[in-house]
């Protein structure tokens, strides 16, 4: 073992107390979780020489991050989020589970609450000019059976990439719906196509990525969380294709599977037959759900959720 200052007896102890180690109190297995976090933080600062003024400049960085809401922006951005996926794929896979839809990120920007319709739903209100979406499909079981009243929760963004509640000149619960699939499995919605987002340009997590050399843009995507009794919860995306950022995505979501065909259609027969009065596009997608076993990690992910007043 090198003899460095992490190395010595003083320093181990000081661990060893930090961490709560010395002690019978307490829940054990934080304790070896602090004790390894703050043991790397120890190394990371010798290793890189961290000077007090640079340490209390990052402390600062994570103030201003919570302080601006902009957490469950960084950890997508700093791919911490999708490696949490990729270990849940890895623990689905070592409980024989396979052939469900790719779950991908959920983002920061989910409500819980929104509206329940039964079989389809319109999720934008009319008020705001955009590409008209007709989307559609069926939800599945891993051996073909419709899955009858599972719950496809969905959320997306405008035009100009805000989420209603996060942005106040949208209405209460615009372009998000949960939608009880028929007899069929289906489900279908009218909305307007998405655009993507950026991070705030002068936020917290912009700052730490142009110190990175990486930019804070997210490709037009439609958030998804798929239910029912006896199955296990879908987390997932779909990607709208032709975006520019569709594969140079900051949060790093976009994942093989989950990038369906979009087809626009202008013609006056199709656009009649639809109830529109201009051209539309239609997107259709199928969820595969695996069902719910033993021994396999849950996939309801408990995490804090801004409510809709």
């Amino acid at each position: 073992m090198d003899e460095t200052l992490l190395n010595t007896s003083h320093v181990q102890e000081l661990l060893t107390r930090v961490s709560g180690l010395d002690n019978d109190k307490g829940d054990a297995r934080l304790k070896r979780i602090v004790h390894r976090v703050v043991s790397d933080l120890f190394r990371t600062i010798e290793d890189f020489d961290v000077q007090p003024d640079e340490f209390w400049s990052a402390m600062s960085y994570l103030t201003r991050l919570g302080q601006a809401n902009e957490v469950g922006l960084l950890v997508p951005g700093l791919g911490i989020e999708h490696f949490l996926d990729l270990r849940l794929d890895e623990a689905e896979k070592k409980a024989g589970l396979e052939g469900g839809t790719p779950r991908t990120i959920e983002g920061p920007l989910y409500i819980a609450g929104a509206p329940l319709s039964k079989g389809e739903a319109r999720l934008d209100d009319g008020s705001e000019e955009g590409e008209i979406l007709f989307m559609e499909g069926q939800v599945r079981d891993t051996e073909g059976r419709p899955v009858t009243g599972a719950i496809v929760d969905v959320w997306h963004a405008n035009t100009k990439g805000g989420y209603s509640f996060f942005d106040p000149s949208q209405p209460k619960y615009n372009l998000r719906r949960r939608i009880e699939t028929d007899a069929e499995g289906r489900y279908r919605f009218r909305s307007i196509l998405p655009s993507g987002y950026a991070c705030p340009p002068n936020g917290a997590t912009q700052q730490l990525l142009d110190q990175l050399g990486r930019h804070g843009n997210r490709p037009a995507h439609i958030h998804f969380f798929v239910s029912a009794p006896g199955y296990r919860q879908l987390t997932t995306q779909i990607n709208i294709e032709g975006d520019e950022y569709l594969h140079d995505d900051f949060a790093f979501a976009t994942r093989d599977g989950l990038v369906p065909p979009v087809r626009r259609s202008t013609d006056p027969a199709a656009i009649r037959a639809r109830g529109v009065d201009a051209p539309f596009v239609e997107i259709t997608f199928d969820f595969v759900l695996n069902r719910a076993v033993e021994g396999a990690p849950d996939t309801v992910v408990h995490r804090a959720h801004a409510e809709a007043a």
